[in-house]
């Protein structure tokens, strides 16, 4: 099963609507404080450029970058070797539609691909639940 015009795995792109104000949102996922509270412990800040650690606990500290900066609309970050994550925002009537895309996947990555997925599908739920205290 190979793809000849491409050696690379799709997006991984999970979409959520949380009963939560968009700024509630955005202060959860572009936030020191608020990505630590469902992702992991971080010395993020929002500023376009800025370089921060994402601490995995076993699997090390992942140096990242902020790439795009759209408050309240979208967040973009470099992470580890080849990934951007993407956060999208949305506001619907009292509502948010957060649209999570993590970009950068190789063929080879079917694995650590497949885990991801599944991670992400928790760690909005995390999030989820942290918007909707």
């Amino acid at each position: 099963m190979s793809n000849s015009s491409s050696n690379s795995l799709p997006d991984i792109r999970h979409t959520f609507t949380f009963q939560a104000p968009i700024h509630k949102v955005w202060n959860a996922v572009a936030t020191s404080e608020g990505m630590s509270a469902w992702f992991m412990p971080n010395d993020f800040k929002a500023e376009l450029g800025h370089e921060f650690y994402l601490d995995a606990g076993p699997y090390g500290k992942n140096l990242c970058k902020v790439t795009e900066l759209d408050p309240p609309a979208k967040l973009s970050f470099s992470w580890a070797k080849n990934w951007t994550i993407t956060f999208e925002l949305k506001e619907l009537d009292n509502q948010t539609e957060f649209t999570l895309i993590h970009a950068g996947w190789d063929a080879a990555d079917q694995v650590p691909y497949n885990n991801m997925n599944h991670g992400w599908a928790e760690i909005g739920q995390r999030l989820g639940k942290y918007v909707q205290a």
